[in-house]
């Protein structure tokens, strides 16, 4: 078995603030992650944290993000998967990298997400429609084959199977981060003087 990374996300903001009262929850936005430390993640979000407006596929930089909301909280699970499976997925967001320009955030599929009617323009997703439509193209249907366009954070947030790794600030990823790398550099240093 091999696994991906479901990333769920929290962060301030007005746009965040509409998500967070109309889903009844803290965690407003999910990303798909490779790896546990979410270094390899994607989305449907903001293309630059400074600038809500302008939405589309890309790849998360944890970087900035902390520089914008430096009081992001994440909770992470792990999903198992094949290793077919997870191949089709990153060969998936490679080729959605590579044409990121072209998938933007569905502004007109909102008010059909409220009224729970199913609605699908082409290349346009929320961040939970992306991620969903994106696990169900490779068999993994994790919310009874309910449209990939109704699935929001609060869906994620609540599938029973989840394995949580992490839950906590974004800071704190970093942080853990930076120390093993300090740690390895360190260690490298050490071996190689002796």
């Amino acid at each position: 078995m091999s696994k991906i990374y479901i990333g769920l996300v929290s962060t301030p903001g007005l746009f965040a603030s509409i998500i967070r009262r109309t889903i009844k929850q803290d965690y407003v936005h999910v990303v798909l992650g490779l790896d546990a430390e979410l270094n390899e993640a994607y989305s449907i979000g903001r293309r630059n944290p400074w600038v809500p407006i302008i939405s589309g596929f890309e790849k998360e930089e944890k970087g900035k993000i902390l520089s914008k909301f430096p009081e992001a909280k994440y909770q992470i699970f792990e999903l198992e998967c094949t290793g077919e499976q997870r191949s089709q997925i990153e060969q998936r967001l490679k080729e959605d990298m590579e044409r990121r320009f072209r998938i933007h955030y569905t502004i007109i599929g909102l008010p059909w997400l409220l009224l729970n009617k199913p609605f699908y323009q082409k290349d346009h997703y929320t961040c939970s429609s992306y991620l969903a439509r994106v696990l169900e193209d490779v068999g993994i249907n994790l919310f009874n084959n309910k449209h990939f366009s109704l699935v929001t954070p609060k869906d994620f947030y609540e599938y029973e199977n989840k394995r949580v790794i992490y839950e906590g600030s974004l800071r704190n990823i970093t942080d853990r981060e930076e120390i093993g790398l300090i740690w390895r550099l360190y260690r490298k240093a050490y071996i190689n003087e002796r």
